[in-house]
């Protein structure tokens, strides 16, 4: 059983841990607004770059001189993951859960006889897959140092996706990372990059086919289909910055709230002790009185 001493320092040790977690929580909280409006804005222009692509590739259907970038190899062979996570731990269960599908995907690829290459952006996302498929990431992008995500991170990590597809040293490239939904959701998700996975063409976009585009079409996509592979990355980013913070501050709530109910537990079992401790004291000297 421990001593009194020993449950008043445990108390102050929780106490302390309590404030930790209390300070990191609204820190977190600061930290998500500017987050969250960072990636609700640009979901409307990565979905419109989309769409536009969807429109004037809608003119390459079933010819041969279609950019490699929508069409693809021709393989399905070598498979590229990218895995987004965040920098620092300390926020539930977000970069586990998107290492957890990009580890299902690998397993999933590799029994099948693909070869496999990981790309990982954000040290967590490494510390999560090195044990099983650590011989398989090639590179580590971190950005510890990067206080506001930027385009220019984005661009980053596409200028090296795109080098490398250039030297085909992948057929299929899919990006992993997490959507924001609400504080305490957020949703572990697979982009396929490369080739090109356009949205479905509505029905009010057949008047497209009666653009005519200045330059060509092929011109128009050799410049915009590179270019989308950084709004999406830049986009899967902000994403996951507005689910880091929102991961955190739910994580850090609940902390907070265990270590409240730790502290009611020990100063309740401190007091039963000490209060059995000052009994056990008053009947040793009332019987030494009754002995004399």
């Amino acid at each position: 059983m421990p001593s009194l001493k020993d449950l008043r320092n445990r108390i102050a040790s929780v106490k302390a841990t309590q404030k930790i977690t209390k300070a990191m929580k609204m820190v977190a909280a600061a930290k998500l607004r500017r987050a969250q409006d960072a990636a609700e804005a640009a979901r409307p222009y990565a979905e419109r770059m989309e769409q536009v692509l969807a429109n004037i590739a809608a003119a390459f259907e079933g010819r041969d001189d279609a950019p490699k970038l929508m069409s693809g190899t021709g393989r399905d062979q070598v498979h590229l993951l990218v895995v987004a996570t965040a920098e620092r731990g300390l926020c539930g269960g977000f970069n586990s859960s998107i290492a957890k599908l990009a580890r299902e995907r690998a397993r999933s690829l590799i029994a099948q006889g693909k070869e496999v290459k990981i790309l990982c952006v954000g040290k967590k996302g490494f510390d999560a897959i090195k044990r099983e498929f650590g011989k398989l990431v090639f590179r580590t992008i971190e950005m510890r140092g990067v206080k506001q995500i930027g385009y220019a991170n984005a661009a980053e990590v596409a200028d090296l996706v795109l080098s490398m597809y250039d030297k085909d040293e992948f057929d299929v490239c899919t990006l992993f990372f997490a959507e924001f939904r609400s504080v305490i959701s957020q949703v572990p998700t697979a982009q396929q990059l490369i080739p090109a996975k356009l949205p479905e063409r509505k029905a009010s976009d057949d008047a497209a086919q009666l653009y005519e585009y200045e330059p060509d079409e092929a011109e128009i996509l050799a410049d915009l289909l590179p270019r989308n592979i950084s709004v999406q990355i830049f986009r899967a980013l902000l994403e996951n910055a507005a689910s880091e913070q929102g991961a955190r501050m739910s994580a850090m709530d609940n902390a907070t709230r265990n270590a409240g109910d730790m502290i009611k537990k020990l100063t309740l079992r401190y007091n039963r002790q000490r209060q059995a401790q000052i009994t056990k004291e008053l009947i040793e000297i009332i019987s030494g009185a009754e002995a004399l």
